[in-house]
């Protein structure tokens, strides 16, 4: 078995409104990312921040989800992985909210990898989701000050090649809302 965690707790500073929310093939970015990790994920957690009256409008017909609020969100990403983690129960994926591109096929791929941390790659550049083995859970939560790259840095972790740049693609200004919308 697999969880989820889903990363929405930031400011959007750069896009200057909440990314979560803009409007891709009639829903909500967030409502992608969710979907295509609930094809392979059995519990996913989706860990708000500064706009989670907002997002929980947006999920409030989701029963199947669990919504978690991270009262340190100005702590940073790390802070709401932590929240997330604290909540799993198996092995996980980690993803910010801002990936809707990423499909069942990805997630597909990386459960195949055999080391307890994964990383997908494309043209030679890491991107999301992190698979994790559960045995890091411990470790991630007693991590201090730290950003997910520079933990997982800090372990020997599996390459998995994907023919697939979504990997890449999120969303932090109009510009990426643009080449999102010529995608629809």
């Amino acid at each position: 078995m697999t969880d989820g965690i889903i990363l929405a707790g930031g400011y959007s500073k750069r896009l200057g409104q909440n990314k979560m929310n803009i409007i891709f093939k009639n829903k909500p970015v967030i409502i992608h990312t969710i979907e295509h990790m609930k094809s392979v994920c059995e519990n996913i957690y989706v860990v708000t921040g500064f706009y989670h009256d907002e997002i929980k409008k947006v999920l409030k017909d989701l029963d199947d989800i669990h919504l978690i609020y991270n009262p340190d969100y100005e702590q940073g990403m790390f802070r709401s992985i932590q929240k997330g983690v604290e909540c799993v129960e198996n092995d996980f994926f980690i993803i910010p909210g801002d990936y809707p591109l990423v499909d069942k096929s990805i997630y597909e791929k990386m459960k195949l990898g055999h080391a307890g941390i994964r990383v997908p790659s494309f043209s030679f550049k890491l991107g999301h989701p992190i698979y994790f083995d559960y045995s890091y859970k411990k470790m991630i939560l007693n991590t201090k000050k730290q950003d997910l790259k520079s933990f997982r840095n800090q372990y020997n972790f599996e390459i998995i090649e994907v023919n697939n740049s979504s990997i890449l693609f999120d969303i932090d200004t109009m510009d990426d809302v643009k080449i999102l919308k010529e995608k629809e």
